[in-house]
This record gives C-alpha cells, sequence and structure tokens, in this order.
C-alpha cells in the first residue's frame, strides 16, 4: 500500500509557509530532545556525569521552543482561518510538542537518577535497562522521521514497537521487585525502578507523536 502523506495548502502561500516553519521549529525542538535522551543514557550507563550536567541548559531550551511553537500555533488558528486538514495540522503540532518536552523532562529526571546511583556499584539490571533505553531512543528518532515526512504508515507503526519498550519494562519490574537479600542499602533498585518508568513513559510519547502524524494525515484517531 501506498503511504499517505500531508502537504500544506499551496493555495494559500502565507499559511503554507507558517506551517513549514512551525514543522521546521518543531523538528528543532525534536533534534533537542533528541541529544537530551543521548546524553542521560550517558550519564546513566556510561556514568558520565559531565553529561547528565548537560540537561538543564538543553530543557530551558527545550522549553522555550515549547512556548514559542504553541504560541505561533494560536496565532495562525486566531488569524489565518485555516483549512480544516490545516486545523488538524496546527492541533497536532501542540499537542506532540508537549510529547516532546515531556520526553525532555523525563531526560532531565534521569540524569538525576544517575547522579544519585553514581556511588553504588552497577547493578546487574543495568544492561537490559540500557537496551530499553536504545530502543526508545530509537522510537523517538523514527517518530521524528514520520513528522518529517508526514509519513502515516511510519506514524502508526510505533505502536507495534512500543510493545517491546512494555514488555521490557515488566521484565526488569519483575526482576527488581522480586529481588531478595539486598545488602545494604535499597536506593538503587528503587532509583532503577524510576529510570524504567521514565523510559517507558517516554517511549509511550514517542508513540504519541507517531499517532498524531497519522491523524494529520488522515483525520482518524486510532
Amino acid at each position: 500500500m501506498k503511504a499517505v502523506r500531508y502537504s500544506p495548502n499551496s493555495q494559500r502561500p502565507q499559511l503554507a509557509r507558517g506551517i513549514r516553519r512551525l514543522e521546521r521549529d518543531v523538528l528543532r525542538m525534536g533534534a533537542l530532545v533528541e541529544q537530551s535522551f543521548r546524553l542521560s543514557h550517558q550519564a546513566l550507563f556510561a556514568r558520565n556525569l559531565a553529561a547528565a550536567e548537560e540537561l538543564p541548559r538543553l530543557d530551558k531550551k527545550i522549553d522555550r521552543f515549547y512556548r514559542q511553537i504553541e504560541s505561533d500555533c494560536t496565532a495562525i488558528m486566531t488569524l489565518q482561518s485555516p483549512t480544516p486538514q490545516d486545523l488538524r495540522c496546527l492541533s497536532a503540532f501542540m499537542q506532540l510538542v508537549r510529547d516532546l518536552e515531556r520526553i525532555g523532562d523525563y531526560a532531565k529526571d534521569l540524569a538525576e537518577i544517575a547522579i544519585k546511583i553514581f556511588p553504588y556499584a552497577p547493578h546487574t539490571s543495568l544492561p537490559d535497562i540500557e537496551v530499553m533505553s536504545r530502543h526508545a531512543q530509537a522510537m523517538l528518532a523514527t517518530s521524528l522521521v514520520a513528522l518529517a515526512d508526514f509519513d502515516e504508515a511510519g506514524g502508526r507503526g510505533l505502536k507495534h514497537l512500543d510493545d517491546t519498550v512494555d514488555d521490557a519494562y515488566d521484565r526488569v519490574y519483575q526482576t527488581l521487585a522480586q529481588q531478595r537479600d539486598v545488602p545494604g542499602v535499597v536506593e538503587p533498585i528503587v532509583l532503577l525502578a524510576l529510570a524504567i518508568r521514565c523510559l517507558e513513559r517516554m517511549a509511550d510519547h514517542a508513540t504519541n507523536i507517531g499517532q498524531r502524524v497519522a491523524y494529520i494525515v488522515t483525520g482518524q484517531r486510532s
């Protein structure tokens, strides 16, 4: 089946330019969120605390993009009378930048977890959690490619990838919850439980972005 794609209304050049500019800003925001995710990964799994220290600065940039994009979408909706399809695009942009902003927040949370867990010896579950993190990062990248191409099929495909992260979350959580005879403090186990929850939610938000791309193109919510 041929992939379905969306293109802004070429008969309204000013409106089309505005939507294309918004799309570029959303993708720039997405690139910052990807960078934040990579840095949080390095902080947690490579024990790179310098990477963790970069997250607050990036998070402020992400938040600025979030506020600006919401404002620009509202201005276009109010002043330019967009067509129903373009209105879908604008409303979906406003929703998916919230998803991106939340992924950025979770990346910052992971960096804080990395700092707190640094004094402890690496846990045996870390390799499985690292795989989970890489998979969630790949999902974010895939969602942004789907957005860049306005690719319905690519957007909807994220739901199947999310099942892998959900399964990994359940598996690692059970391992952590059933651990017995823990020597010393339990803080590392609690921190890792929080980390896998962050990763599971990050994957959920990447899935949401894919669903919103599909909605832009088709007008149908899954």
